[in-house]
């Protein structure tokens, strides 16, 4: 089984260094992603990719503290994964993001791979009604 303590830090700098890329370089980044109409709109969604990347990176090793960072994990994974998967096939975004989309899915299995987090005084295992 995967740490799920590993995956948030994991994901987390990536997360961080995928959004800090194009506020750093907008140029290198559309040579490899495709030149972008709205510059604007790239770093809004860089900004607000670090920052998850931050707030993963800073979730503590505590049972709520990971179930924060697994969120947030899987909520950008999962909204990166649907726009690179709705909008490359309409031509609207590069195929270079379909190598985005692979990222984005090996976050999603890494986070499944972690396994369920069990809520605190919950032991994983189902109620027994009483007889």
């Amino acid at each position: 089984m995967v740490s799920p303590l590993a995956v948030a830090r994991g994901q987390g700098l990536f997360n961080l260094a995928g959004g800090l890329w194009p506020l750093l370089s907008l140029r290198t980044f559309e040579r490899v992603y495709g030149r972008k109409t709205d510059d604007w709109l790239q770093k809004t969604s860089a900004g607000l990719l670090a920052a998850a990347g931050i707030a993963m990176l800073r979730a503590p090793n505590t049972p709520e503290g990971l179930r924060h960072a697994r969120r947030t994990g899987v909520g950008t994974a999962l909204t990166f994964l649907i726009v690179d998967l709705v909008y490359v096939p309409r031509g609207r975004i590069s195929p270079a993001y379909l190598m985005d989309a692979a990222k984005e899915t090996a976050w999603l299995v890494a986070w499944w791979k972690a396994g369920r987090l069990v809520r605190p005084g919950h032991h994983g295992h189902p109620r027994r009604r009483a007889a």
